[in-house]
């Protein structure tokens, strides 16, 4: 049974809400299992932060924690001095309900009261007042020897952050390197004119709190909060107002889109694998429709990444190996939306947790199930597909014009990518080159003259385009030399050929290849089922020649049994596919 936690924001207020219409908001910071070292714990952070409590939280341990607060403030205090590196980054929302008695400071119980706004205060004073019901007090601030006393106490990542969130308003263009020199110094000058504050230079606790604020602004309406994902051994900070679980299918856990972003959706990966899982992985999520082909790719000795990117959405994909654990996430998000989804990606990406465990291998086994989907998720698959045939030993290709016109990318047997290298416009033919040489089992072999009318041919290709993995033979006649306008360019045959068929080889009963079949769409004229065409061998012949391709001819004349005639087909014969 699934279980998620979620500790950034309101989960938990909404579900209680009834029952504790009173609660209030803490933030807790930290959990001890002895008294003396939580009341240590509790002294140190009241040097630098305002609003310390401590209570007790049974069986032996007691938290500290920042309260209290409405979950609102809550949050954003939470946020923002996880920011400056102030309190631990897994701090996390609870509420008064979890706590028993109150044991710091000496004396208190604030356990009943009405939330207060967050109040802020320089780093060597420690605020603790009795609460008040009322509006947001103003925050004090703090004067230039003050701030940079407070300033000092953040970490080097807090100092980072400050210059992320300068760069991110337009007032820093340097190195972000937690060195606060002239560079930055100016850049907080600048920032604080431009938000009408003394110009110092030394942003004071108020004034970073109002800068985070303004830097976090474009993540507020996606409701961020931390999710634990405790049957996939995963927490991370997901947008919770734009994606809501929906269910496992090892090895992801899908959280799919609530609408509130059109596209948007979540996928966690946890599997147990080593090094050829990973790579295994990397493979797989490259042929997925969420996974687009154009982007990035990286993968290392022991993680990936991989991006994805069309008109529609961009996909972020990230995975690495751990203790025989393979854990990661995929963001896919609307394209035309960079600023929100860059920074949900690096929320995301520094709030990813592994935790104990990984996903059930059964998961979703009960689920529907598809050739065309993978745990779920749909399998990218080709715009269309026809068949095609080796007319070189160096793999190069002839099919059906139409088969390879207007593609964003063509391959051969699904694997190989390839090119156009000439064409036949007025004959519909078309010759590829694969990026990489190909050494076929089998290439064309041309029968020299006409051929016989009336005589039995087959046509081998994928009628069903790709859906069996090998070519099929399909059998007719040959009923004419010419088109039904008399074209010389066309031979007509009967045959139940289907479009997947549409750029394979005919051949005669001896193996011997007499042309190639054509498309049977003809313009404004429905033509009756058994009928179809051919481009004959005088036609290929020279279009083959000018594109510099020398054919081979053929010298078997003896009819081959049927299975022999099937096996040298199958090995000259391709899937060809056109990919948007």
């Amino acid at each position: 049974m699934k279980r998620i936690f979620l500790s950034f924001v309101l989960i938990f207020f909404a579900a209680l809400r009834s029952a504790y219409a009173q609660d209030a908001a803490w933030v807790q910071i930290e959990a001890q299992p002895s008294l003396n070292a939580a009341e240590s714990r509790a002294r140190s952070f009241a040097a630098a932060l305002p609003d310390v409590n401590g209570f007790s939280l049974g069986g032996g341990w007691y938290a500290v924690a920042l309260g209290p607060y409405s979950p609102e403030d809550a949050a954003s205090v939470l946020r923002n001095y996880r920011d400056e590196g102030r309190i631990p980054r897994d701090s996390f929302i609870a509420f008064s309900a979890a706590f028993r008695q109150q044991f710091w400071p000496v004396g208190a119980n604030l356990l009943n009261v009405t939330p207060l706004a967050p109040a802020l205060s320089s780093e060597a004073e420690t605020v603790v007042e009795a609460p008040a019901p009322a509006q947001k007090p103003e925050v004090s601030d703090e004067t230039p020897r003050e701030a940079h006393v407070s300033e000092a106490a953040l970490s080097r990542d807090a100092k980072k952050n400050l210059q992320i969130a300068l760069q991110w308003a337009g007032f820093y263009n340097a190195a972000i390197d937690g060195s606060f020199g002239r560079g930055t110094r100016n850049s907080m000058a600048a920032w604080q004119e431009s938000n009408n504050f003394e110009k110092t230079g030394i942003l004071t606790t108020k004034q970073r709190l109002v800068l985070f604020q303004q830097y976090n602004a474009v993540l507020d309406s996606l409701d961020l909060r931390f999710v634990e994902d405790t049957d996939a051994g995963i927490e991370i900070a997901l947008p919770t107002s734009a994606v809501t679980f929906d269910r496992y299918e090892s090895p992801f856990s899908h959280y799919e889109g609530t609408g509130f972003v059109e596209g948007a959706k979540v996928i966690l990966i946890s599997q147990t694998g080593d090094q050829n899982t990973l790579f295994g992985l990397y493979d797989i999520l490259q042929t997925l429709e969420t996974v687009p082909l154009d982007g990035e790719r990286k993968r290392n000795k022991n993680d990936f990444a991989l991006i994805g990117e069309n008109d529609s959405f961009i996909s972020h994909t990230e995975a690495s190996l751990k203790d025989g654990h393979v854990k990661g996430f995929m963001l896919i998000w609307p394209t035309g939306d960079e600023e929100r989804r860059t920074r949900l990606l690096r929320e995301m990406q520094i709030n990813f947790t592994r935790l104990e465990g990984v996903l059930d291998p059964t998961a979703g086994m009960d689920e529907l199930q598809a050739i065309d989907l993978v745990s779920g998720l749909k399998i990218r698959t080709p715009k269309l597909s026809r068949s095609g045939f080796y007319v070189s030993s160096n793999g190069a290709t002839l099919t059906s014009l139409d088969a390879v016109q207007s593609c964003n990318r063509i391959t051969i047997e699904g694997d190989y990518d390839a090119q156009i290298s000439a064409t036949d416009d007025a004959n519909g033919l078309a010759l590829l080159r694969p990026d990489e040489m190909l050494a076929p089992a089998g290439i064309a072999n041309f029968r020299n003259g006409q051929p016989r009318l009336k005589t039995e041919v087959a046509v081998a290709g994928y009628p069903f385009e790709g859906a069996l993995n090998a070519p099929t033979l399909t059998f007719g006649r040959l009923a004419d030399l010419r088109g039904l306008g008399g074209e010389t360019t066309l031979n007509r045959l009967e045959m139940e050929a289907m479009s997947g068929d549409v750029g394979g080889p005919v051949l005669d009963t001896a193996g011997a290849i007499i042309g190639m079949l054509a498309p049977k769409e003809m313009k404004s004229r429905a033509l009756p089922a058994g009928v179809g065409f051919s481009v004959p061998n005088s036609v290929i012949a020279v279009m083959l020649s000018d594109a510099g391709v020398e054919t081979a001819e053929a010298t078997q004349s003896v009819a081959l049994p049927t299975e022999d005639l099937a096996s040298l087909a199958a090995d000259m014969t391709v899937l060809v596919s056109c990919w948007e």
